[in-house]
């Protein structure tokens, strides 16, 4: 837009240009069809008068001369013949209807649209500072997002190596000899596929995660909790029966993980098996009586120690009562031989 106003702007004042060079070719044809006129008057001169002035002659041709040379630089000139080709009246006929042309467009032209062109430009120029400032912001933007999305990458690859290591290390321990992968489907592009799991049980073959049996699932998804776990540790976990699917040697394993190696968090389990919830330091049973649930809260640790102290009571209470009838034993023959006694005397 800015390359058009610039070539407007030329534009006016070639017009500008044009108008002048017209006004002095106007100008110089004037003179030559002056000179062409006089020409044949200059030619029925006597001989006598050709004589007397031929000093004035070359002085005239050698100013003539010089004159012609300096408007042969600005217009051309025509010779006699290709004058006589042309009528001085027509001419100016010619000349008087373009003056008259150019007078009426001059009065019908509208000198408001040169007004109206500088807001016009005005308006432009404010516009593209405006879009140069929002395509400014845009680029900032742009490049922001495209750093946040490099870190993105480096902290996902970073963790993801970390978590895939420790992977290995847990379902190899859970399992006692197994082995576990984490793979990237599209390594340039990571999070737009996804993440494929698979497994390798002990003397087994490597198996994707969808493809194993329902402890071997257990398995292998408690290994990647565990490695999430070691990576960024949760304050809290919630699980439902996990243990449902396992024997009991993978059972222990389990609980005596949960138990040692995840002392930073607090694991609530859902479990029916005695030798998970038997490793908890909270045991709270749900029972129902008479169409109602209700919880009681135990402490396995101590469950024992509190089960002695009922015994104990009921033994000093055995004690106690044995010799309460003892003494009332006692204080009853002592009584008796009172009464016997009295009854001797009288």
């Amino acid at each position: 837009m800015e390359n058009e106003i610039s070539t407007l702007r030329e534009t006016e004042d070639e017009y500008e240009i044009d108008d002048e060079d017209d006004e002095e070719e106007e100008e110089e044809d004037d003179n030559s069809r002056r000179d062409s006129s006089s020409q044949p008057e200059n030619t029925e001169m006597t001989d006598a008068q050709e004589g007397s002035s031929s000093d004035n002659d070359d002085n005239d041709e050698m100013s003539s001369a010089s004159a012609t040379k300096v408007k042969s630089s600005s217009t051309p000139l025509f010779s006699q013949a290709a004058l006589e080709k042309y009528d001085i009246e027509d001419l100016k006929g010619t000349i008087g209807m373009l003056q008259n042309e150019r007078s009426n467009l001059a009065k019908n032209a509208n000198m408001g649209a040169i007004a109206e062109y500088r807001k016009k430009e005005a308006d432009y120029l404010s516009r593209v500072s405006e879009l140069d400032g929002v395509t400014e912001e845009r680029n900032g933007a742009r490049k922001e997002h495209e750093e946040l999305r490099r870190q993105r990458l480096e902290m996902f690859m970073e963790g993801f190596g970390e978590i895939t290591l420790k992977l290995k290390e847990m379902y190899q321990m859970i399992t006692l000899g197994g082995d576990a992968e984490l793979e990237l489907v599209d390594s340039l592009d990571p999070f737009s596929e996804g993440i494929v799991f698979s497994v390798r049980p002990p003397k087994k073959s490597w198996k994707n995660i969808s493809n194993l049996s329902g402890g071997e699932k257990t398995l292998s998804s408690l290994s990647l909790v565990f490695a999430l776990h070691h990576f960024k540790p949760t304050p809290l976990y919630v699980m439902d029966e996990i243990d449902a699917a396992l024997d009991f040697k993978n059972v222990s394993i389990v609980a005596n993980y949960i138990k040692e190696r995840t002392k930073n968090a607090q694991f609530i389990i859902i479990s029916l098996r005695n030798n998970m919830f038997e490793l908890a330091d909270r045991l709270v049973g749900i029972y129902k009586t008479n169409d109602a649930s209700k919880s009681i809260a135990i402490n396995p640790k101590s469950f024992k120690k509190r089960a002695l102290l009922p015994l104990q009571n009921s033994t000093n209470n055995a004690v106690t009562a044995s010799n309460l009838l003892l003494n009332e034993k006692n204080r009853n023959q002592v009584n008796h031989s009172q009464e016997e006694s009295t009854i001797t005397q009288n």
